[in-house]
């Protein structure tokens, strides 16, 4: 049995992240763009794992994406999802950097990208809730 209204409460974090990334790409902030763009992706993907009644713990994308059950196939968005993985970290934390602070490692190319990386995956997350709700019917 499928649990909608958690699906949904995950889901809705997922895209208000998206568009708090877009916030940032419009003021410069690339960096966290980049981090809430991986964010929205991870949510999604959460949703989709917490809606299905199973864990979804951890931030790897692409690791979440692999504990999905075989009838959902993603390899649509592996790529993308490997990805936004590498922006986890490194976006947030000066250490991951050996001089400077992330805000001087990242692009507007960068942040455009994960975002587009980001809508992809949310894209294809509600595509299979959907798909899973009408063969739940």
């Amino acid at each position: 049995m499928l649990d909608d209204a958690e699906f949904r409460r995950w889901f809705r974090s997922a895209t208000g992240a998206l568009e708090s990334a877009r916030g940032d790409l419009e003021r410069g902030d690339y960096n966290w763009a980049c981090f809430k763009a991986q964010q929205a992706a991870e949510y999604s993907v959460k949703a989709l794992l917490h809606g299905l009644g199973m864990p979804a713990y951890g931030h790897s994308v692409s690791g979440l994406l692999s504990r999905l059950p075989g009838g959902l196939e993603a390899s649509r968005v592996i790529q993308e999802a490997k990805s936004l993985d590498k922006y986890y970290v490194p976006t947030r934390y000066p250490n991951a950097w050996s001089e400077g602070v992330p805000s001087d490692y990242y692009t507007k190319r960068d942040a455009e990208e994960a975002i587009i990386e980001a809508e992809k995956i949310i894209g294809w997350v509600g595509e299979a809730w959907r798909s899973l709700k009408r063969e739940e019917e």
